[in-house]
């Protein structure tokens, strides 16, 4: 697992830009609008999540448009699955003793 990415991931500001893009594609200004943040700062954070892979862009006449690219997250997704497996056995468990209690 590259950690790298759970570095890039570990920024809230680029998981509120990602969660932006979930929607769809967005220029860079929709993006500064929403986040309420300077455009060199959503610049930088749209540079380093094109450099994971995370995003791609394109130019849309004098507008670039960003897009989410998920395949890099299914890395992320297969990873927290051994997680899941364990959690769903220790709530399933205390479920059991829940309702063995009433």
């Amino acid at each position: 697992m590259d950690t790298a990415l759970f570095e890039m991931l570990a920024e809230p500001s680029r998981r509120r830009v990602l969660d932006l893009l979930l929607d769809r594609d967005r220029t860079v200004g929709e993006l500064v609008d929403r986040l309420r943040m300077s455009q060199p700062a959503v610049s930088k954070h749209l540079r380093l999540l094109r450099d994971a892979g995370l995003v791609e862009s394109r130019v849309d006449g004098q507008s670039r448009v960003y897009s989410l690219r998920a395949e890099p997250l299914a890395e992320v997704d297969a990873w927290l699955s051994r997680y899941r497996k364990f959690w769903r056995s220790k709530l399933g468990a205390l479920k059991r003793h829940l309702e063995r209690d009433n």
